[in-house]
């Protein structure tokens, strides 16, 4: 498989499980994926200017990495919409996630197909930045439902 075909199904293939999600929990989570995405793109961006990384390729025509627009928001709909309401068992599987995110998949599938490579920062770093930003994404969604709760209180 050429790298434009993987990374168009690294697009594609996660939005596809969003429909097996009921309707409430996208509602209620899309949010804090929204805001996990954000928060990539400008680490992404960052990294690449700061050289902590270099992209190599990228989907045509996206200029940024294709799974920060798909494997990112999905993965953080599907974490919060298992784990929310249990912050240990949310930054258990977040810290799998991350450790296989930045060992296993860009540390070895992107840097295999020579797609993304890591520059002056390693894996570890990358670990470090995405399980803060999950604890980040978590405290946002404490705050979504808070700010949710009083308005249903209010009408």
């Amino acid at each position: 498989m050429n790298n434009q075909l993987f990374l168009w199904t690294l697009f594609i293939l996660p939005w596809i499980t969003v429909f097996f999600m009921q309707k409430e929990d996208i509602k209620r989570f899309i949010p804090a994926a929204l805001l996990s995405t954000i928060i990539s793109i400008i680490v992404v961006e960052v990294g690449v200017t700061l050289n902590w990384w270099v992209v190599k390729e990228s989907a045509y025509p996206l200029r940024n990495l294709s799974y920060i627009y798909s494997l990112n928001p999905v993965i953080t709909l599907w974490l919060l919409r298992f784990t929310y309401g249990q912050f240990r068992l949310y930054l258990a599987l977040d810290i799998v996630v991350n450790l296989g995110f930045s060992y296993f998949f860009i540390g070895f599938i992107l840097k295999n197909r020579d797609i993304l490579q890591y520059t002056t920062l390693g894996p570890l770093h990358v670990f470090v930045i995405t399980t803060v930003t999950g604890i980040l994404i978590y405290g946002y969604q404490m705050w979504q439902d808070d700010i949710f709760e009083r308005g249903y209180r209010r009408s």
